[in-house]
């Protein structure tokens, strides 16, 4: 059974490691590009023969390129990788919290970046892991944007792929201390998540993916942001869904845990990088 107050106690600890990456990590975001955060955004990185491919990571709404990933980008360079990560969607006026432009021009904005990642490190593509609407936004890119044939696999953990309500989206501002001041609902970033939207409608007609990209989707059936969680998942001919219960039954990570602090879903991450050296993920792998 699990305890009275889990999702509390969840939430708390995330909002509490967030708040702490917010005011540590300041300085660093405003130039993330350029600046080694632990390991990452190194632009000398040049891909292993083991890891022949960049890993560009793509945060989530009220996200930025540093606090999301505090966590999982040095789990990754860690083991190897080249890891980048970006800024994007920024709104005039708004400090710190990203992702909340139209999602259309923040898919122009990872074309570019990757663009830039491929060009420094010398790789034909990249891996791109996304969190949130990091998960989703680069599917615009791989469908209308040319990504396709610059993207070996994209893994989403905790994705919007089919859209979600207002109240989903909203339900993260308290993981944000001061975000809900500055937002409005006119925010684009947030009305095109929203199911049934001209945007979703677009992203998913014709089908969920495009070919010659492997996809991921790690999801959790405690998210309250993207609900029902099911509609996370991805129907193509290579796509691989992932509910982390069936990882870990014991793991209550919910929708913003999962992408920054949970290593049983970085586990899985790892595997869907290199396929070819997967081991099995279980409730073990937190301590891996």
């Amino acid at each position: 059974m699990l305890p009275r107050n889990w999702k509390r106690a969840v939430r708390s600890l995330t909002a509490a490691l967030l708040l702490t990456a917010a005011v540590t990590a300041v300085p660093a975001a405003a130039h993330a590009d350029t600046a080694p955060s632990s390991g990452w955004n190194n632009y000398g990185c040049k891909p292993s023969a083991a890891h022949p491919r960049p890993v560009v990571l793509v945060h989530g709404t009220f996200g930025n390129s540093v606090d999301n990933w505090l966590a999982l980008a040095p789990y990754l360079v860690n083991r190897g990788y080249c890891v980048f990560s970006l800024d994007y969607g920024q709104l005039p006026g708004v400090p710190l919290f990203n992702g909340l432009g139209p999602i259309d021009k923040s898919a122009g904005q990872l074309d570019t970046f990757v663009d830039k990642v491929l060009a420094a490190t010398g790789a034909p593509k990249a891996d791109l892991v996304g969190h949130s609407q990091g998960g989703m936004m680069p599917r615009y890119y791989l469908k209308f944007l040319g990504g396709a044939a610059k993207v070996n696999s994209l893994v989403g953990i905790a994705p919007d792929n089919h859209g979600t309500t207002l109240n989903g989206l909203t339900n993260l501002l308290p993981y944000f201390p001061g975000a809900g001041d500055l937002l409005t609902l006119a925010t684009p970033g947030l009305a095109d998540q929203m199911a049934g939207s001209p945007f979703i409608t677009k992203l998913n007609q014709g089908g969920d993916t495009v070919p010659g990209v492997h996809y991921t989707v790690i999801a959790t059936k405690y998210d309250e942001v993207v609900t029902p969680y099911g509609t996370q998942f991805l129907s193509g001919p290579d796509v691989h869904n992932v509910k982390l219960q069936d990882l870990c039954a014991v793991d209550l990570s919910e929708h913003v845990a999962i992408g920054t602090i949970d290593r049983v879903a970085f586990h899985e991450v790892a595997n869907a990088l290199d396929p070819a050296h997967a081991t099995a993920t279980t409730c073990a792998s937190a301590v891996s």
